[in-house]
């Protein structure tokens, strides 16, 4: 067995991910579906797993199967343009626009400001931007360093302190598990589904995947196929661990409502529930596990972005790349959570559908024989769908679409409209190039 393939090896890596992977959106999500969805818990958590775990995991797998170094070289089979303008898009999405301030904004909600009173002054959460940003740079630019600093250090201290409030929620649950909110009496996977999106982690799989590949290479994976075995394990242990988690916290929540009722955001529930079993202590407990979760995403993302727009415009140095993404990130955090979870929504909504459409074309594309037209007309119609499902999420509503939509889309209104034009798009495409052979 090589180097690459044993046991520890793959667990130090997979660690790795699971920890680039578990952020702020980790952590608040989904033990909010938790408190919402009540006794529909299991149904709206298999929906958020399958964007949330599945997801990513298909992610990482399809950029090792593509055979591409990249993310731009992967989208360049649908257009080199194209491949441009959603590279930068998903970069700066799951960067400096709202998952990197996000991090930083979440950490100081939920780890800081308990012990100031829920202060809602100017200068603590500056003063806490200026340590969390200095060391998220200083971590980014030791980026030759990351995987033992994350996977052998502070991800088994992540997972023992979210593990301590597991298992006593599970040895001694806060209360019974009460009736869903109306969000989640009907589609409830649908809705964990969408709220999966939140997590950003899909488009970040094709950053993060990049990271993987070539700590692959790096330790002896030479071939495709050693490539993708390789990654695919990775891929496996981090999910293996997100699923459990994200279980687990989905149950914390569901168990809270009737102690706590149904409070704003996650953060909150989590507070909640942390001072519910410990006291003063739980917002101790709290603190290292939403900052290190926080910390080890932000270092993750400011690596991987700056490596890219290095790579994009060479003139500028990495160094200087990851100074501006955390400088412009630490402005960015100041609009607060909220601000940032409401103007992400509409975005995501835009970007996740065309992701999942490249994922799968990615894993199709020995079938089609990688055809231009197959990947073209199936991503427009993709987009057509989702931009309309953006611009309604951003409170925009384009009636005399939304209502066609509406009556010749099946799924359309749980959020997966484009599903059915995608594949209609990918005939079509396919047809073509038959055409072409007359």
């Amino acid at each position: 067995m090589s180097s690459r393939d044993s046991f520890s090896s793959v667990a130090v890596v997979g660690f790795m991910l699971f920890a680039l992977f578990f952020g702020a959106g980790n952590l608040i999500f989904p033990v909010m579906l938790g408190q919402l969805s009540g006794e529909n818990m299991i149904l709206a958590n298999a929906g958020f797993i399958v964007t949330g775990v599945g997801l990513p995991i298909l992610g990482i797998f399809a950029l090792a199967f593509s055979g591409k170094s990249d993310l731009q070289s992967l989208a360049s089979r649908v257009h080199p343009l194209f491949a441009l303008v959603f590279t930068v898009a998903l970069y700066l999405s799951i960067g400096p626009l709202f998952a990197i301030p996000r991090t930083n904004t979440v950490s100081f909600e939920m780890g800081i400001n308990p012990f100031l009173g829920n202060n809602d002054g100017f200068l603590p959460l500056f003063l806490y931007t200026i340590v969390f940003f200095a060391l998220t740079l200083f971590f980014s630019l030791q980026s030759s360093r990351l995987v033992d600093l994350v996977g052998k250090v502070l991800t088994p201290l992540l997972l023992v302190f979210i593990g301590i409030l597991i298992i006593i929620n599970f040895l001694n649950p806060i209360g019974p598990v009460l009736a869903p909110a109306e969000a989640y009496m009907s589609h409830s996977f649908f809705k964990g589904f969408q709220e999966g999106y939140l997590t950003m982690d899909a488009l970040a799989a094709f950053v993060f995947g990049i990271i993987i590949i070539n700590i692959m290479r790096e330790r002896g994976a030479t071939t495709k196929k050693e490539i993708m075995i390789s990654s695919l394990k990775v891929a496996l242990v981090a999910g293996t661990l997100l699923a459990i988690i994200y279980s687990s916290l989905s149950y914390m929540g569901a168990t809270s409502a009737s102690e706590l009722g149904h409070l704003e955001n996650g953060g909150a529930v989590l507070a909640g529930i942390s001072y519910y079993y410990f006291g003063s202590f739980g917002k101790v407990i709290l603190a290292f596990i939403v900052i290190a979760a926080c910390l080890t995403t932000s270092i993750g993302l400011i690596t991987a972005c700056a490596s890219y727009f290095n790579q994009l415009v060479p003139s500028i140095s990495y160094k200087s790349w990851a100074t501006i993404f955390t400088i412009f990130s630490a402005i960015i955090s100041n609009v607060g959570l909220s601000a940032l979870i409401e103007f992400s929504v509409p975005v995501l909504l835009m970007l996740y559908p065309i992701c999942i459409c490249l994922m799968f074309l990615t894993f199709m594309d020995p079938l089609f024989k990688g055809k231009k037209e197959v990947y073209q007309i199936s991503i427009l119609f993709t987009f057509i769908v989702s931009i309309f499902d953006g611009l309604s999420a951003a409170g925009i509503v384009v009636s005399s679409v939304d209502n066609l939509f509406e009556s010749i889309l099946p799924l359309y209104s749980v959020g997966l409209g484009w599903l059915i034009p995608a594949v209609v798009g990918g005939i079509i495409g396919y047809l073509l190039t038959l055409g072409k052979r007359i």
